[in-house]
């Protein structure tokens, strides 16, 4: 570790997730002797808080980018696909919380609960898996790696934040309208979110049936867990009218049996994970809990009486904070804490 500290970027510092890295980033003490706040050309200029005293926004530029030890990046892809390895050519390693890099096989996917040790093989890029694949695999691979797992069929009922702020103030605006029986305007979504469910996050592929969110969680459990086709996994993402907290149902089938009873106690000594199951006293995870929290919280859990070795999980989680700020944060610190926040080429 540096003596003196890191020289930290934050790349999309103004918009939903970049606000709540810097947040987390004086909560958890991080050693950075500078924080960069970086965003659009529009908002450079722009001050925003952090840790009791003021960033002005720069906007990113060839010129702005030198000295910079770690970035922690989340911008959009677009300008992850720009930037990112020019931040990595310029000396920074980049942790990125866009969809741009997950896949790529020389990019590990990380999730430090789970396998930190895949950030040793990075070539100045680490990847932010999705808030969705996020908090289901806390959940889920204790229980993988305890007793396997042969299928997965989730549901997930997904905040309006983790579209971002435009989503939220759309939520508040379009309530409005409709308890004052105007007409609420859909912009952000094809649909009405305000008291509405709709049953499509992000897009729909020529010729795909699933949604790229629902193909994200798919392809990026699998990674992270490091297995094949051989994990049957199924996912239908829907978008509620809420505005922070991913809701999961989740329904599995275990290579072994595990009993709703072992289930807990396992899930109640994993990192990362707080179990809340006692339905009979209403006691189960609510996304107005989740919110604010880095836990994911596990609940109604039960057996699945159509099917052997089945059973069924009710799993929430904050997508701003694990499902990318905080979980960016914990990389970051797993870099530090391993002597790996270097370039390996320049090294």
């Amino acid at each position: 570790m540096r003596p003196d500290g890191y020289r930290v970027g934050v790349v999309g510092a103004t918009g939903a997730v970049g606000s709540t890295i810097l947040e987390v980033l004086a909560e958890r003490d991080f050693p950075a002797s500078d924080v960069v706040a970086y965003a659009s050309e529009r908002s450079a200029g722009r001050e925003i808080p952090f840790n009791g005293t003021v960033l002005e926004c720069r906007r990113l530029a060839a010129d702005a980018i030198d000295g910079l030890d770690l970035v922690l990046s989340s911008a959009g892809g677009s300008v992850s696909a720009e930037w990112v390895p020019q931040l990595v050519e310029a000396g920074a390693v980049v942790v990125d919380n866009t969809s741009y890099f997950r896949m790529h096989e020389d990019v590990p996917l990380v999730i430090p609960e789970i396998n930190p040790d895949a950030a040793a093989s990075h070539n100045g890029i680490v990847a932010n898996p999705n808030c969705s694949t996020m908090q289901m695999v806390v959940a889920l691979a204790p229980i993988y790696r305890q007793v396997g797992i042969d299928r997965i069929i989730v549901s997930t009922y997904q905040s309006v934040s983790g579209t971002g702020q435009s989503a939220v103030e759309e939520l508040r605006e379009q309530s409005r309208a409709v308890l004052d029986g105007a007409e609420a305007q859909a912009n952000v979504y094809p649909h009405r979110i305000a008291f509405n469910v709709l049953p499509q996050v992000e897009v729909f592929k020529d010729g795909d049936d699933y949604t790229t969110e629902e193909r994200k969680i798919m392809a990026e459990t699998r990674k992270i867990l490091g297995v094949g086709e051989e994990l049957g996994i199924s996912a239908t993402c829907a978008r509620v009218p809420v505005f922070t907290g991913h809701s999961q149902s989740i329904n599995i089938e275990t290579s072994e049996d595990l009993s709703p009873e072992n289930c807990r106690e396992l899930l109640g000594t994993a990192p990362g994970v707080a179990v809340l199951d006692e339905p009979a006293s209403g006691a189960y995870p609510l996304a107005i809990d989740a919110a604010g929290r880095d836990e994911v919280l596990v609940g109604r859990i039960r057996r699945d009486p159509s099917r052997e070795r089945c059973l069924n999980l009710w799993v929430v989680g904050d997508n701003l904070r694990k499902g990318a700020a905080t979980n960016a944060v914990q990389v970051a610190e797993v870099l530090v804490d391993r002597d790996l926040v270097r370039v390996p080429s320049a090294a």
